[in-house]
C-alpha cells in the first residue's frame, strides 16, 4: 500500500548493542456532528466525516493490503508500534524491542491492554495471529511479511518456529537471516494482535472486527457495504493516539468530484484526495484548510508478462519504448499543476536513502526518436496491431492523466492507445489479481512502512500478492535478499539501488511520478487537521468544532 516525508531517519541496527525503539505520537484530522464514547480529551465529541473506498476484502488485518481497508484497520487496531506524522515509530504495545544481531529479537509488551471485548492482550495474541497469517492455506495478502521468520514456507502450511512465547508479556522472534529494517516494519497492520474469537469464525470477524485501537465499530451493522462504515471511539483505549473526537464515518465515494462537492458544501469534513478538476481551484476554494505535501506514494503503469508482445526481447523493447514515449514533465505540469513530480526511480523521495542518480534512469526521460526506433525493432520481431489500453478505476480520479499518457504514447509511437475505465477500484483490482487484464493497467504503491524495500519487495518480488505484472527475476530477488540481510539500513539501501538499476532495464512497471497528498477540510466543522507521512489524515487528532 501503499509514503513518507522528507527527513525521515532510517532505523539502523546497531551491531552488538540492543535496540530500544521510541517515538512521539503524531496528529491528524476530520470532523462532523454528533457524539461518541471517546476518552481522548475533554473535547472528544463529534463524528468526523471523511472519504474512503469499499475494502477489497473482509477486515482481517493480514489480508487488508489496499488503502480503503487499510485506513479502517489502522483506526481499529494498535500493534507494537504506530507511526507518527513523520513516519517515526511510536511505541504502543511495545515496551522494548531488543537485538544483538538483527536476527533474533526479544519483544516485551506493555501489560494491561485489552481488546474491546475485554480479552487481555498477551504475547500469544501476537504470535498466534502472525502464525495464522503466514499459513499458505489461509491465503493472506500480507503473508509475505512473515517470510523471513524461521519456519515460514510459501509452498505449504508450516509453523513459524521462530516465534517463542516466554511469558504473557514477552516473546522472541528468530529470523532466517538478519533483517535491518525488521523493527521498523512492526508498525504495519499485518503485525497487530488478534483476539481468540477471531479463530472461531474468521468470516464473521472480517465483517465485525474486534480490535484494540482508538476506534471500534459502531455496532454490528456499522459497515454498510459499498456505502460507508461508522466508527466510534474506544473508551478503554490505552495507547498514544487518544481521539479528540467521538468517532469517524468513512463514506465510500465512487467519484472524487462528488466527494469534493460534499466538502465544499460542508457535508464532508476531511477529503484526502482532491480531484484533478479542482487542482487549479482547491487552494482558493479552501484558503485556510488545504494541504499539498510530499507523501510516500509512487505511481506507474505496467504491462503484464502473461500478455503477448510484452514478454521476452520483444516485450523488453516495447516497455522501454513506451517509457520513453511518455512526456512526464509536461503531464505533471499541465494535468497535476505541481501536485506530482516525475519519477526517477521506483520508490519515493521522502524515504531515507532515496537517490535520483540511478544508472539507467534516463529511460524515464521523454525521447521520441529513441522510442520510435525501439518500437520498430520490436515490430521486426512480431508486428503489433492491437490497441494499447491502460485500465484504471473510474472512482479514483485517474481519467485525465490516463488520457494524457495514452495520447503521449499514441502520438509518439504512431499507434492507437487509449484508457479503459473500470467502475470501481475493487473491480480493477480483481482483474489484476486474477490475471485477466487484456492490456496495461495503472498501478501505485503507498508505503506500509518507511523503507526502500517496502516499495520494491511487495510489488515486484517473486511470490508477492501485489506483483501483478508477474515479474520473476532471480537476479532481482537475490539483490533484495542481500539488502534485507545487510548490517544496517544504509548498507541495505546499496543493494536496493542495484536492484532498481535492474528494474530500469526490465521495466516490469513503468514509473510515472511521485504523488503529493492534496487534501482539504471544512474549516467551519473541524480543526487540527494534519496528514501523515503515508498521506492518511491523523483522524484521532481532529477536533470537531461545529
Amino acid at each position: 500500500m501503499i509514503k513518507k516525508r522528507a527527513g525521515l531517519t532510517a532505523l539502523a541496527v546497531l551491531g552488538a548493542t540492543a535496540i530500544a525503539l521510541t517515538g512521539c505520537s503524531g496528529n491528524g484530522g476530520g470532523s462532523g456532528s454528533g457524539s461518541g464514547s471517546g476518552s481522548g480529551s475533554a473535547n472528544a465529541v463529534g463524528i468526523v466525516t471523511t472519504n474512503g473506498s469499499e475494502p477489497q476484502n473482509p477486515l482481517i488485518p493480514s489480508n487488508t493490503t489496499e488503502t480503503g481497508g487499510g485506513k479502517i484497520i489502522t483506526s481499529l487496531f494498535d500493534g507494537l508500534f504506530t507511526y507518527d506524522a513523520d513516519g517515526k515509530p511510536v511505541k504502543e504495545l511495545a515496551k522494548n524491542v531488543e537485538t544483538t544481531d538483527s536476527k533474533t529479537f526479544d519483544i516485551t509488551i506493555n501489560s494491561g491492554w485489552k481488546f474491546t471485548n475485554g480479552e487481555a492482550i498477551t504475547a500469544e495474541s501476537f504470535t498466534k495471529a502472525w502464525n495464522w497469517a503466514a499459513q499458505k492455506s489461509n491465503a493472506q495478502g500480507a503473508s509475505y511479511f512473515f517470510e523471513n521468520i524461521e519456519g515460514y514456507d510459501a509452498d505449504k502450511d508450516s509453523e513459524l518456529t521462530g516465534l517463542k512465547v516466554k511469558s504473557d508479556d514477552e516473546f522472541t522472534v528468530t529470523l532466517k537471516s538478519a533483517q535491518s529494517d525488521f523493527p521498523l516494519s512492526l508498525g504495519y497492520n499485518a503485525f497487530v494482535p488478534l483476539p481468540s474469537v477471531f479463530y472461531k469464525d474468521t468470516k464473521a470477524f472480517g465483517e465485525n472486527p474486534i480490535g484494540n485501537g482508538p476506534y471500534k465499530l459502531d455496532g454490528k451493522s456499522a459497515w454498510t457495504h459499498n456505502q460507508d462504515i461508522k466508527l466510534v471511539t474506544n473508551k478503554d483505549y490505552q495507547g498514544k493516539r487518544k481521539p479528540k473526537n467521538g468517532g469517524l464515518t468513512i463514506t465510500f465515494y465512487t467519484s472524487q468530484d462528488t466527494a469534493y462537492s460534499d466538502a465544499q458544501g460542508g457535508n464532508l469534513d476531511v477529503l484526502d484526495a482532491v480531484p484533478d478538476a479542482a487542482f487549479s481551484t482547491y487552494k482558493s476554494d479552501f484558503p485556510d484548510s488545504n494541504v499539498n505535501q510530499a507523501a510516500a506514494i509512487f505511481q506507474a503503469i505496467y504491462l503484464p508478462y502473461y500478455l503477448d508482445h510484452w514478454k521476452g526481447e520483444e516485450g523488453k523493447l516495447r516497455r522501454e519504448a513506451v517509457s520513453l514515449s511518455i512526456n512526464r514533465k509536461q503531464i505533471t505540469n499541465k494535468i497535476f499543476q505541481g501536485t506530482r513530480t516525475p519519477a526517477k526511480d521506483f520508490t519515493s523521495p521522502v524515504i531515507d536513502g532515496w537517490t535520483a542518480d540511478l544508472k539507467g534512469s534516463d529511460v524515464l526521460d521523454y525521447n521520441k526518436s529513441e522510442a520510435k526506433k525501439l518500437w520498430k525493432q520490436a515490430d521486426d520481431i512480431s508486428p503489433y496491431n492491437d490497441t494499447l489500453t491502460i485500465a484504471y478505476n473510474a472512482d479514483g480520479g485517474h481519467e485525465a492523466w490516463v488520457t494524457a499518457v495514452t495520447n503521449s504514447i499514441s502520438s509518439t509511437l504512431g499507434i492507437k492507445a487509449e484508457g479503459k475505465a473500470l467502475p470501481t477500484f475493487a473491480e480493477a483490482l480483481a482483474l489484476q489479481t486474477d490475471d485477466k487484464l487484456t492490456g496495461g493497467s495503472r498501478t501505485g504503491w503507498q508505503a506500509d512502512y518507511p523503507s526502500l524495500y517496502n516499495f520494491l519487495g511487495p510489488t515486484m518480488g517473486k511470490g508477492s500478492s501485489n506483483n501483478y505484472s508477474r515479474y520473476d527475476s532471480s537476479e532481482y530477488n537475490e539483490l533484495l535478499a542481500k539488502g534485507r540481510s545487510a548490517s544496517s539500513v544504509e548498507e541495505g539501501n546499496k543493494f536496493f539501488d542495484q536492484a532498481q538499476e535492474l528494474l530500469l532495464k526490465d521495466l516490469p512497471e513503468i514509473p510515472l511520478w511521485y504523488s503529493n497528498v492534496t487534501g482539504v477540510w471544512s474549516a467551519d466543522n473541524v480543526k487540527n487537521v494534519k496528514f501523515g507521512w503515508d498521506s492518511v489524515p491523523l483522524y484521532y487528532d481532529v477536533e470537531v468544532t461545529k
